[in-house]
């Protein structure tokens, strides 16, 4: 059985807490390692910027926030403007570590159309205040 695995390579923690939220609620394992970590695992192969070949039958999910090139979007690639918004909400929360009011003000929307949108996307802004507890 197929076992679902998002490899991150990185030093920063708040990317690595927003990937293993987004991954988590994937149903994704999310595994992290240092640049020299994944180093040592790749027996010494180096980090590359771009993108490199999946394996076959590899699926390849879209962190929030992140823009798609347009050789990457196939049928069905476009994102709807709830879509859009989620991410834009999500990216606003996590930005502010959990602060609605704070995260409303930048999206220039009211605080109560911020918690209303909270609740339609099924957004968990304890998951961001977390990330500052830590």
């Amino acid at each position: 059985m197929a076992r679902d695995v998002f490899y991150l390579v990185s030093d920063n923690y708040q990317l690595i807490e927003r990937m293993k939220s987004f991954c988590h609620a994937q149903g994704v394992t999310c595994e992290v390692y240092a640049p020299q970590e994944w180093e040592k695992k790749m027996n010494g192969q180096s980090l590359s910027t771009g993108q490199a070949p999946v394996q076959q039958g590899a699926t390849v999910i879209p962190f929030p926030g992140t823009q798609t090139s347009h050789s990457n979007v196939g049928v069905g690639g476009v994102k709807t403007i709830n879509e859009l918004e989620s991410v834009a909400i999500e990216n606003a929360i996590f930005e502010f570590n959990g602060n609605l009011t704070e995260a409303a003000k930048a999206l220039g929307i009211g605080r109560a159309t911020l918690y209303r949108k909270v609740k339609q996307y099924n957004i968990d802004p304890s998951e961001a205040r977390k990330k500052r507890a830590a």
